[in-house]
């Protein structure tokens, strides 16, 4: 499926980092987008977004030239999705908020539009309560960069249908991500939740002294977040089993991990530690504003989604084909 012909027309509710981002992406690969948000700097900060991530575009073989030729800015919401294929939302964080867009959504776009919420944890149940047809909705919540990034987790609500969970994965898959169909919903996805539970015991080891930002920032890097490029936790572990595979990492090396769990941190973001934070944060980051440490981050990126893919064998089918 090429992502330019089955849909060629997006609607992107709202500018921000994630809408700026989605934005590009499916400008690169072809789709008319108009970009709704009721700021009235929306444009400028799109635009000015835009140019900041061409160059990730670019490194990654996307075609940029013109790239704007195809946007369009329409504030008013029903205007905006009133001819699109696919309506990806990036709004406020606030159910009542998703509500409000998501009526309105539903009665001015096509029946056979493709939506999609970016919400980063809010249930596709709760916001389809507002809709008419619920099937219709589902999550598409993107890991940020979503221009950059492959993971797309695709999250049905109670009532979302087979059809628009099937739609969605397509369509994610046309624009060369790497979508996820979560089995069933749970708060916050998977994705975050397990950043969420790393990020925990990051704040109580800077916290406890035992480490600084930078150290530990240090120490995944050079550990544990190259394990986990090339194999998850699961298939690390299984590797660590040796032989036998898994089935003998539980056994054996099991029993030990589970009882140092009780002892993990459960640290509070109160005045302290956040002072705390802020304050290495300023030491090791400072130097380097934040647009340039993106910039170097997505170069990263890209050069190891590049070395991945090289090392990684065809899959059967392609091989075959």
């Amino acid at each position: 499926m090429n992502a330019s012909t089955a849909y060629r027309r997006a609607a992107v509710i709202g500018g921000g980092v994630i809408g700026i981002s989605w934005t590009g992406l499916f400008l690169a690969h072809g789709l008319d987008v108009v970009v709704s948000d009721p700021r009235p700097d929306a444009e400028e900060q799109v635009r000015a977004g835009l140019e900041e991530i061409t160059p990730a575009l670019a490194e990654l073989g996307l075609p940029t030239a013109d790239l704007t030729a195809r946007l369009r800015f329409e504030p008013d919401l029903a205007e905006a999705v009133a001819d699109a294929d696919v309506v990806q939302e990036n709004g406020p964080e606030r159910l009542e908020a998703k509500r409000e867009i998501w009526r309105t959504v539903e009665q001015a776009a096509p029946d056979h539009a493709l939506l999609a919420t970016s919400t980063s944890g809010i249930p596709a149940t709760a916001i389809a309560e507002a809709l008419r047809a619920p099937e219709r909705l589902v999550v598409g919540h993107p890991f940020n960069p979503p221009h950059l990034v492959p993971l797309v987790e695709i999250v049905p609500g109670e009532k979302t249908s087979a059809r628009t969970l099937a739609q969605a994965g397509d369509f994610y898959t046309a624009l060369g991500k790497k979508p996820q169909i979560l089995r069933k919903e749970v708060p916050g996805f998977v994705a975050n939740r397990l950043q969420s539970a790393l990020f925990r015991e990051c704040v109580h080891l800077v916290a406890e002294g035992v480490v600084t930002e930078a150290e530990l920032d240090a120490i995944v890097t050079d550990s544990i977040g190259l394990r986990w490029a090339v194999a998850g936790p699961f298939r690390t572990f299984h590797l660590g089993g040796g032989p036998g595979g898994l089935p003998h990492f539980l056994r054996h090396l099991g029993p030990a991990m589970e009882a140092s769990w009780t002892g993990l941190g459960t640290p509070s973001l109160d005045e302290a530690t956040v002072a705390l934070l802020t304050a290495q944060a300023r030491e090791a980051f400072a130097e380097e504003p934040v647009p340039e440490l993106a910039a170097r981050r997505d170069r990263a990126q890209i050069a190891l989604m590049r070395a991945l893919a090289a090392s990684s064998p065809e899959p059967a089918d392609k091989a075959a084909a």
